[in-house]
This record gives structure tokens, sequence and C-alpha cells, in this order.
């Protein structure tokens, strides 16, 4: 799988999901690790597709490819917290929530619920891989 994905670092996210969206809109993780691609995984199935082989699916979580490693679902607001700045409320408030991987882990379905009762009430269908 490693050799089909583009070498670049980026974090693949669904953008129609008001709740990915304005996350990552708010984590300012390009300031704090350099060039991250922010790509919305309905634009890029490609993508969706190639980590689903690997087993990591996007409707259930977001994927972020960083220095040839990769990270999924709670594992990525983990690394998020870890790298994002400490500036505004939001990321101190992320930061302090998301820095413990166990956490992060226990938490993230509480939020891929709340993400697909957003999409079910907004009309709005899963990715497609």
């Amino acid at each position: 799988m490693a050799d089909d994905l583009p070498s670049d670092n980026y974090l693949l996210y669904d953008g129609e999901c008001p709740f990915c969206a304005r996350y990552v809109a708010h984590a300012r993780l390009i300031e704090a690790a350099g060039p991250v691609a922010l790509i919305d995984a309905r634009m890029r199935p490609d993508l969706a597709r190639l980590h689903a082989a690997g087993g990591m699916d996007i409707n259930e979580g977001m994927i972020l490819r960083l220095d040839g490693n990769t990270w999924f679902g709670g594992d990525v607001l983990n690394r998020l917290a870890l790298l994002s700045t400490r500036s505004g409320l939001f990321n101190r408030a992320n930061a302090a929530l998301f820095r413990h991987p166990r956490l992060s882990r226990l938490l993230y379905p509480l939020l891929r619920g709340g993400r697909n009762a957003a999409l079910r009430l907004l009309g709005r269908d899963r990715i497609a891989r």
C-alpha cells in the first residue's frame, strides 16, 4: 500500500462532515508541522480506497500521513494534539484533551458517532470506497 500513496504529508478527512471540516480548519496543523496537505477524501476517493485496502476505512476515522508514518482515528487526534500550536482556546483545549493516547482512542468512537449522526441529519452519504 505505501508505494501507492503520495510521498507528501497529508491529512485525509471528510470535507462534508461539519465537525471534521471545522476541526481541520482550527487545528493549525500546517503552522506546527510544516507542509501538510489537507485533503477532502470525497475529492480523492483513490486515497480512501488505498487506505481501506490497508484496513483504514475513512468512514471510521481520519487518516494522517506524516514523515512516512500513518495514523488512523483516535491516534490522529492524539498526533494532531501533540503537533498543533498552543495558540487559541481551541488548540489549548485540543491539546489538553487529546494529548493522552488512551483518552483519544476512548473518545474517538463518540466523535465518530456524532459525525455519522450529523451526516444523516444533513442528508449526506458516507464516503464511497
